[in-house]
């Protein structure tokens, strides 16, 4: 073997290895379409992502409140405590098998009592009907080291309109771990935690 055959071998090595990511998406997208609950429960690491929504949703209701900047510290990390709390009931209610199926097929979880904007606001869902349709998701990709690559869902929305799909690589199986939320379902979260702060006064 000639030695600058070795590091094209590499290349397309790695090449083959950041496919396999969007092969494992192309399933759980197949998964969605046919609402196999059953496959998501299996692919999806649910105490990650509950965590993840709890984040976000504190993060988006702190960001609405006009005087969090003017807080101290000590009461801001109070606030912060109460609005985690506060948010659990909301992540329990978004992180399930059936709701994950509902949030990826169209980017829009229905079954959960969310005020809704103009339909225009719908960012799309993880729709791949064919191994061509993989190519923009491929483009839409970002490997992050060996074990974990971030997909934008669907990859022809604007960033703040798209899912961004976090998998990451565990054994020989890619699941997903996170779900980064798109601009417009953050806001209906975060108007959903101030009704529900409001009440708990």
């Amino acid at each position: 073997m000639r030695w600058w055959s070795i590091p094209i071998l590499l290349a397309l090595g790695w090449f083959a290895f950041t496919l396999t990511p969007l092969w494992a998406l192309y399933d759980i997208a197949r998964a969605v379409q046919a609402h196999d609950t059953d496959y998501i429960a299996r692919h999806v690491n649910f105490r990650t992502l509950r965590l993840s929504v709890i984040r976000q949703a504190a993060a988006a209701a702190q960001a609405r409140d006009p005087a969090a900047p003017e807080v101290e510290p000590r009461e801001r990390q109070r606030l912060s405590e109460a609005a985690a709390a506060l948010a659990i009931p909301i992540a329990e209610a978004l992180v399930t098998p059936a709701t994950v199926v509902d949030l990826l097929d169209d980017g829009w979880p229905q079954s959960v009592e969310l005020a809704r904007g103009a339909p225009e606001a719908k960012g799309g869902g993880l729709r791949i009907e064919n191994l061509r349709r993989l190519i923009p998701f491929y483009l839409a990709s970002e490997m992050r080291g060996f074990r974990t690559v971030v997909v934008g869902v669907p990859p022809e929305a604007s960033r703040e309109r798209r899912l961004r799909v976090r998998l990451r690589l565990r054994g020989w199986t890619w699941r997903i771990v996170d779900i980064e939320l798109n601009d417009e379902l953050r806001e209906r979260i975060a108007q959903a935690f101030a009704r529900s702060s409001a009440k708990a006064r």
